[in-house]
């Protein structure tokens, strides 16, 4: 395998959101900041929400962030399968949502919350498993299944796009009515 096999949060982040230096955006799941640091640094003036609900993991992006004096990152402890009462309706440009959908219950309620949480206009990455290889976990969400939840709450597909050799990317958009 090659790095080229996996998905680069950078080089998607610049090629498929583009976004602006002073955006706000939340990272569903962020794990230890994967994700939630390389939008950080696009968001120089922004600010980035890094989201999960695991103590650990959060503790480890608490220690990166600090250690790469990174201000723009606020950690939050939260279910994203529940309302995160600590972010605001309509306070977020982007939200990202990386090998996540794969792994909850609840997944249209996670998508509620992300439009909740998103301006209109705002646009929404998802990032999962491809199936029909032995490679990642055994349960997958297939693209077809996301998308019909994310129109069912009135979401747009922006763009549809191959993460690597393993996973699938979507950017759906919140209309602005």
């Amino acid at each position: 395998m090659t790095v080229a096999d996996f998905v680069d949060p950078k080089q998607i982040i610049e090629q498929h959101l583009c976004p602006d230096k002073s955006m706000v955006a939340a990272d569903f799941g962020c794990g230890s900041g994967g994700w939630a640091i390389p939008m950080a640094k696009a968001l120089q003036e922004g600010k980035v929400y890094a989201i999960d609900l695991l103590d650990e993991p959060l503790s480890a992006l608490k220690r990166e962030i600090r250690a790469k004096n990174i201000f723009n990152i606020e950690v939050v402890k939260s279910d994203v399968e529940k309302t995160i009462h600590r972010l605001l309706g309509a306070c977020a440009d982007i939200v990202l949502m990386t090998n996540l959908l794969f792994q909850v219950q609840r997944k249209q309620t996670v998508l509620e919350e992300a439009k909740r949480i998103l301006r209109p206009g705002g646009r929404l990455l998802i990032i999962d498993w491809v199936g029909g290889h032995g490679f990642g976990p055994e349960e997958k969400i297939d693209p077809e299944e996301i998308k019909t939840l994310a129109f069912s709450l009135g979401f747009l597909l922006d763009d549809e796009f191959t993460a690597g050799s393993h996973h699938f990317g979507l950017i759906f958009v919140k209309p602005k009515d």
